[in-house]
C-alpha cells in the first residue's frame, strides 16, 4: 500500500487486532499481540489514532491503564461499538489521492501492515 506524506488517521479495532480477542474475559487481562508495539512506534507523531471496541464503558478504565502501561498511544477511544461491519466512507481528493483504505487481518494474528510513504502522492 502506498501512502502520501500527509498526516493520517488510523482507525483500529482493539480485540483481535491489537490485543488477544476477549483475553480480558478469558484470561482476566489483556495481552498485546505480536507486532503491535512496532506498528505503533512506526507511526508519525502527527498522525491521529482512533481505537474502537465493542466493550462496554465498564471496561474502559482497565483498558486505558493497559494501553498506557504498554505505551500504546491514541487520540480517541470509542466503546460500545456494534460488533458488525465497520464502514469507512471518505472523499477522493481531486489530485486522485485515495483517502480511505480497509484492511481485514486474521483475528489474534500478528499486526503487520505493509505500507510505504511516497512523496509523489
Amino acid at each position: 500500500m502506498e501512502l502520501s506524506t500527509l498526516p493520517k488517521t488510523w482507525i483500529l479495532d482493539i480485540d483481535g487486532t491489537i490485543v488477544k480477542h476477549n483475553g480480558y474475559l478469558i484470561d482476566g487481562e489483556d495481552t498485546l499481540l505480536e507486532g503491535v508495539k512496532e506498528f505503533f512506534s512506526g507511526l508519525n507523531p502527527e498522525d491521529k489514532i482512533i481505537l474502537l471496541t465493542a466493550r462496554g464503558k465498564e471496561y474502559l478504565k482497565n483498558l486505558q491503564i493497559f494501553l498506557e502501561k504498554n505505551k500504546i498511544r491514541y487520540d480517541f477511544l470509542l466503546t460500545d461499538i456494534p460488533i458488525g461491519e465497520r464502514i469507512l466512507i471518505n472523499d477522493k481528493k481531486p489530485s486522485g489521492l485515495q483517502t480511505a483504505f480497509c484492511i481485514n487481518k486474521n483475528r489474534d494474528e500478528k499486526l503487520h501492515i505493509d505500507y510505504e510513504i511516497k512523496d509523489t502522492l
